[in-house]
């Protein structure tokens, strides 16, 4: 069938998707649903789904990923739809990535869900902070595969300028255009580049972080799915204008305003990146210094989309997320989020139980905000655990902050250090962890809790 011409105008390329099951491997979504979620990050990235195709492994094929009687259905599928770009669910190696390409009608692309979710990155970020994080990612991800046809990667890093095409559109700029022929020498040291300019920025943040910590102002980091209304809440939480779009990756860099809660007291709510499933390590790598927000936080509030199906297995994406970055000991709360999409909003109440710490809300209408904040006050202020430490002198600091937010029920002067026994804020036990004299109590739960 005769292919339709290449316009100047840049069309919305078409995508053919292929996903693919293997016997007994953990996953947390179906084959179906996880094709689903492609489809809207295919979708986000401006491409038009014109087909799909599964198949059911015991395991990958060592050379095209897929059978070889699938390869040829699938190229057969791509051509009667005119697909322009095949995206597997999953990453390829680059061997696996080569060998289809060979197998493949040479004007049709092979990318991966990594690949894909890199270029919607590389659309969204607007800060110079996201713009070479997204580089950098898009470097190292590159640099084992370098190979024909890497015009997917050829939009401009951080792409400030707005969208310039599909994914390997005619007239993209970028590493993937301008760098297909530089050798894997000069792509590592653009990474070794990108990677002391990003250290600069996370020394920024430290510093600025630093500064938070003076201002006596607790942080709390929104962390959730990707689109799950994180953004809404902080714009009114805090009444924000941060943007806002329903679509994924809407926002990717991060976003700090200050927030009242019912007592009087002020803290600093931070709004992060999503995560999403399979999340690519090349992004949890490149996006360390952003992830910090997260790990040097006091509280984490996790916002779940309470309508979406998949609602369970989102939150449990956002968990192993967090503890593939090493956030496993900060207290949390969950705000279940759109309840007013629900045919009855009380029905988000049979899910609390399932969720830590849960309050039903909507961030649209304003539904359920003020048991939120009385929640993050409950957390940050009034939930505390029985602590016993011993703070060398030259910490000053942390003896008074025990002072200021914690009680104090005996203290002991020695000869280098204060001996303090009481109670602590939860949010604040990750500073004087390294100070335990003895193993910490279960946080105490008061009623209501």
């Amino acid at each position: 069938m005769p292919r339709e011409p290449v316009s100047t105008e840049f069309p919305a390329e078409r995508a053919f998707l292929v996903g693919v099951e293997f016997h007994g491997a953990p996953t947390l979504m179906g084959l179906t649903d996880s094709l689903a979620e492609l489809a809207l990050l295919a979708d986000t990235a401006g491409l038009i789904v014109v087909g799909q195709a599964t198949q059911r492994l015991p395991h990958p094929d060592p050379k095209t990923y897929v059978g070889s009687g699938k390869v040829q259905e699938i190229r057969q599928l791509s051509e009667e739809t005119l697909a322009d770009v095949i995206i597997f669910d999953d990453e390829l190696s680059p061997r696996h990535q080569r060998e289809l390409e060979r197998m493949m009608d040479e004007n049709v692309r092979i990318i991966d869900r990594t690949a894909l979710i890199l270029d919607i990155f590389a659309q969204h970020a607007q800060s110079r902070e996201g713009s070479l994080q997204v580089e950098l990612a898009q470097y190292e991800y590159r640099l084992p595969r370098l190979t024909r046809a890497w015009t997917h990667l050829a939009r401009q890093a951080g792409g400030g300028g707005g969208r310039a095409g599909a994914v390997g559109g005619v007239g993209l700029r970028g590493p993937g255009e301008t760098q297909l022929e530089v050798d894997r020498r000069e792509i590592g040291r653009r990474i070794s580049h990108l990677r002391q300019e990003l250290e600069k920025v996370r020394a920024h943040r430290k510093r600025y972080r630093a500064r938070r910590k003076k201002a006596d102002a607790p942080t709390v980091a929104i962390v959730g799915y990707t689109n799950a209304g994180k953004s809404t809440l902080l714009n009114l939480l805090a009444r924000a204008d941060v943007r806002v779009a329903d679509q994924l990756f809407a926002t990717l860099d991060p976003t700090t305003r200050r927030v009242e809660l019912p007592g009087g007291h002020q803290v600093l709510v931070t709004d992060t990146v999503g995560f999403i499933q399979k999340l690519p390590t090349t992004l949890v790598a490149a996006f360390r210094a952003t992830l910090e927000e997260i790990a040097e936080a006091e509280l984490l509030l996790h916002v779940v989309d309470i309508t979406h199906p998949n609602a369970r297995a989102q939150a449990e994406a956002v968990r192993l997320a967090l503890e593939e970055i090493g956030v496993t000991d900060i207290p949390m709360v969950t705000a279940l989020n759109k309840i007013d999409r629900l045919p009855d909003s009380e029905a988000a109440l049979a899910d609390v139980d399932d969720f830590e710490r849960a309050v039903p809300i909507s961030a649209l209408k304003g539904d359920g905000i003020t048991s939120l904040k009385a929640a993050l006050e409950h957390e940050l202020f009034e939930s505390m655990s029985p602590v016993v430490v011993r703070v060398p002198y030259r910490d000053g600091r942390l003896i008074s902050l025990f002072h200021e937010q914690g009680l104090v029920e005996r203290i002991e002067h020695e000869r280098e250090q204060v001996l303090i026994e009481g109670r602590l804020p939860n949010r604040l036990l990750s500073e004087f962890r390294r100070y335990l004299a003895v193993e910490t109590a279960s946080p105490v739960e008061t009623p209501g809790d």
